[in-house]
């Protein structure tokens, strides 16, 4: 992309209204524009994060075997009668009525309509186990939406539902989502802690939330340190493995981290003290077993080995995918501005022309553009009549890992700069260098 041809309408100045760095920075590097009080815009930038952590999330839910699909956002009031949470749920539910006066919602999540889809078509032990997932628009009306996409009223969430016959299998379900929040979240270039947490109105006595440590989270938290030295790397999973996905669950469970809603004093005690942690968290996705809170109301059983009607197991799995943005910047910037992990930034590498118009610079600018969309890359080419000071702001607040500067005077002696945004060291070295740098480090993300 040249950014002469984008849309990218950054701002100089703070916005009044952003509180926290990422609300801030959203808004200045131009990613969205509020439309209501907690309802966003995603202008092109924005939207281009939120695919690639989308993309992400996909992949690694797939990678695990469990199936895409696609549920409405609006849902009709009587399958949570059935459940017993219309009333139950609270102010939150957007409730409305269509025109023949049927009550209707805006969904907060899909418990009920999974559950009805499930009983509707499988009858039988055999078809299980089974998880099936989308990544759909949500709406929960918050008494203050506030933090920008942290806490709006409208968010993108990612939301899975297994269906087990047993409590033993559901339980392995919930570990592979362990394993599959572990893999995604670091993916992301995120440190994502499970915690044992209050299951709120989903409802079940298991359930962890995934806390991205900041100064801006909303949640208190309290850890034992050495979680955080625990890394899932590159190392491979069975995922039918029983034995496998418990042990990534010990090993990233079995040491204290707990959100205030659940902290245990006495517990934490037993920590060493030179261990003890507290500070502030940002909620980035949470995993339920529920049991059989929604199959025994609303039916949904299949027939057991003997013959009998079974209710099934069930879990609910939720990953916020555009909070996850939100966390992100949180966690990752300074005070020039974002500063993108390479596995969700929006453009590879950013290219600076500092001569405009000069045709050496032009041309070199150019070479660089086609070989690097040749190699499938995405860079993008600041091709503006801008001064050198300003092209750097830009880039620097839209937060690209890597860029390659040219200008007149290097390219005299044959070289380009390449700079990293995370360490702020540049390099030079020959286009054709910067092209194979730049390649040699994405080829190593998945």
């Amino acid at each position: 992309m040249r950014l002469s041809r984008y849309f990218l309408p950054v701002l100089k100045e703070n916005p009044s209204e952003a509180q926290i760095v990422s609300h801030r920075l959203m808004l200045r590097a131009g990613m969205i524009k509020q439309s209501a009080a907690g309802i966003y815009s995603w202008l092109p930038l924005g939207f281009k994060v939120l695919r690639k952590i989308e993309t992400i999330v996909h992949e690694e839910q797939q990678r695990a075997g469990h199936i895409p699909m696609l549920m409405p956002t609006l849902q009709s009031a009587d399958l949570w009668k059935e459940s017993g949470r219309f009333d139950a749920y609270g102010p939150e539910m957007l409730r409305i009525k269509d025109r023949q006066d049927r009550d209707m919602l805006y969904g907060p999540t899909n418990e009920e309509m999974i559950t009805d889809i499930f009983r509707s078509h499988v009858g039988s032990y055999k078809d299980l186990p089974m998880t099936l997932y989308h990544i759909q628009w949500k709406f929960r009306d918050e008494v203050r939406p506030r933090f920008g996409v942290m806490r709006g009223r409208e968010f993108l969430m990612k939301d899975g539902y297994t269906f087990d016959l047993t409590k033993e299998d559901a339980l392995h379900a919930y570990n592979r989502h362990l394993v599959t929040y572990l893999r995604s979240y670091e993916r992301m270039g995120l440190q994502a802690i499970p915690m044992r947490a209050d299951s709120g109105p989903i409802g079940g006595d298991d359930t962890h939330e995934f806390l991205v440590l900041a100064e801006t989270g909303e949640s208190e938290v309290f850890y034992d340190s050495q979680i955080t030295e625990l890394k899932f790397g590159d190392r491979e999973i069975d995922y039918d493995s029983v034995d496998q996905c418990q042990a990534v669950m010990e090993e990233f469970t079995s040491r204290y981290a707990r959100t205030d809603e659940t902290h245990d004093e006495a517990l934490f005690a037993e920590v060493p003290a030179e261990r003890q942690r507290s500070a502030r968290g940002i909620e980035v996705g949470q995993i339920f077993y529920f049991g059989t809170k929604y199959s025994e109301p609303m039916g949904a059983t299949v027939q057991g080995p003997d013959g009998k009607p079974v209710p099934v197991h069930m879990g609910s799995h939720g990953i916020g995918v555009s909070r996850l943005l939100g966390a992100i910047i949180e966690a990752s910037h300074d005070d020039k501005g974002i500063i993108w992990p390479e596995g969700v930034t929006p453009f590879h590498v950013g290219i600076v022309n500092l001569k405009q118009g000069d045709e050496q610079a032009d041309a070199a600018c150019e070479a660089l553009y086609a070989s690097l969309q040749a190699l499938g890359l995405d860079p993008l080419y600041d091709d503006t009549k801008e001064r050198a000071g300003g092209k750097f702001a830009t880039m620097d607040l839209i937060g690209l890992p890597w860029r390659i500067t040219v200008g007149p005077r290097g390219l005299k002696n044959g070289v380009v700069e390449v700079t990293s945004r995370r360490t702020g060291e540049s390099e030079e070295m020959t286009p054709e260098a910067a092209v194979e740098k730049i390649a040699g480090i994405y080829r190593g993300i998945a």
